[in-house]
């Protein structure tokens, strides 16, 4: 019961500390501003206490006029905090170094109680919260003469007697250990700087690679309609198509710049998501409409290389991940299934359900891959293949696939054999955290 208590106690005393040494600190500030925020109200925390019980003391001693410079120290710590509160911080920083370092002088001039010593500390917090040089040597010129003056030089009130050695030997120990407080603190608070500053560059070298990944998106999705619209174009201006067929090769023009302006409209939507880096959003979704879609996206390829395709996927099947990433992984799986297969072949699309997980699996019968292009498939030091009708590949696609089925809890697995084929699939999950219990109760 004791323990708890002590831990209770120290708890709050630890929350009201961190309170009052953040106290004033507002959102946006810049972090050096931050720093010596805290650093001045971790020197009021203690001073004012400090402060106020030796004005106290030296009341009862019959010192009044040091009770009273005691009390204008205590002063300058409360409107340091007030000032914050107000966000005043120029302000605040004034009334502390003024108050303080006047009455330090003073005491230490004709009381002789050791108070020279925290003139060192004003010194210091001059360099620490202060940028202007000027500012600094200026206040720095004027605390030393104070100090050699309070040493070489000093004074005394008739019928004032000094305070006793003890109280000199307090104060002189309580400024030096000063330093020490204050260097430890911005050491601590610099290291922290420092990692937030390596959070950043790892964020930076982050939001690069996904922006490479973007281009590469870009690159895949806008390259495949933009070949057909060459091709299509180059044989108008070659005189290769007659007039009865212009009408036909018209409307299948419309369509791949309708293709295209999706692609566009899907790229614009991704740069808006991907701001901050590439971010996976899961939903529950049905696939065949998505399915759908992606083969929509490659029909003239495939009435050009009159493959068939034989789509096993049923109507009420959904998943539970990133749509759009999940649409770039179909899309590249079939490309690839496209680009390999022979004139005349087939491509099998069928999904079949293990355990908690859906399994889309794009089967062709073309080329097929020796182990070692399995094995170097997810690298970046791949070296893209030609397709069957000399289709080049940019060899990031599948690098892609990896990592968006990564971020949607997934796994792709690749089976293949020279001559014979190859089949890709995905592993994604088939219910969200809901779903699955919906499923229990049905």
């Amino acid at each position: 019961m004791l323990n708890k208590l002590q831990k209770f106690i120290y708890d709050k005393m630890k929350d009201y500390a961190n309170a009052i040494v953040n106290y004033g600190v507002s959102p946006g500030m810049p972090f050096i501003e931050v720093r010596r925020t805290k650093l001045l109200n971790l020197l009021a925390l203690p001073c004012i206490p400090f402060m106020f019980f030796f004005a106290v003391l030296n009341v009862i001693q019959g010192r009044y006029l040091l009770s009273f410079m005691n009390l204008i120290t205590t002063f300058g710590s409360v409107m340091l905090l007030f000032l914050h509160h107000r966000r005043r911080y120029l302000w605040a920083r004034l009334v502390l170094i003024v108050c303080s370092s006047c009455a330090f002088a003073f005491t230490g001039f004709f009381y002789h109680n050791g108070a020279e010593y925290f003139l060192f500390n004003m010194m210091i917090i001059v360099a620490l919260v202060y940028d202007n040089k000027w500012v600094i040597l200026i206040s720095s010129l004027i605390l030393i003469s104070a100090f050699l003056g309070i040493v070489y030089f000093p004074q005394s009130i008739p019928g004032i007697s000094p305070v006793p050695e003890e109280r000199v030997w307090l104060n002189a120990g309580t400024a030096l250990i000063f330093p020490m407080v204050g260097l430890t603190f911005f050491k601590y608070i610099q290291e922290d700087y420092q990692r937030e500053i390596e959070a950043q560059q790892q964020s930076l070298q982050n939001m690069n690679k996904d922006k490479e990944k973007l281009f590469s998106i870009v690159a895949h999705d806008v390259r495949s309609p933009l070949a057909t619209l060459e091709v299509l174009l180059d044989m108008f201006l070659k005189g290769e198509y007659p007039e009865k067929d212009m009408k036909e090769a018209a409307e299948v023009l419309h369509e791949k710049v309708s293709q295209l302006g999706g692609s566009l409209d899907n790229i614009l939507r991704w740069s808006s998501r991907s701001m901050k880096g590439i971010q996976s959003l899961p939903e529950s979704f049905p696939l065949l409409p998505l399915m759908t879609e992606v083969l929509y996206f490659f029909r003239l390829n495939i009435l050009q290389k009159n493959i068939t395709v034989d789509m096993k996927v049923p109507e009420a099947q959904t998943l539970y991940a990133d749509r759009d990433q999940v649409s770039v992984i179909l899309r590249n799986f079939l490309s690839n299934a496209l680009k390999f297969s022979y004139a005349g072949g087939r491509v099998t699309i069928e999904t079949r359900v293990e355990e908690d997980k859906l399994a889309i699996t794009i089967q062709d019968e073309g080329t097929g891959m020796t182990p070692k292009q399995v094995a170097d498939l997810f690298s970046y030091n791949q070296h893209p293949e030609y397709g069957t009708n000399g289709e080049r590949g940019t060899g990031l696609g599948l690098v892609l696939c990896r990592e968006f089925a990564q971020q949607n809890s997934g796994s792709i697995m690749v089976d293949s054999l020279p001559g014979k084929g190859t089949s890709l699939t995905i592993l994604l999950p088939a219910f969200g955290p809901y779903d699955e219990d919906d499923e229990l109760f049905n």
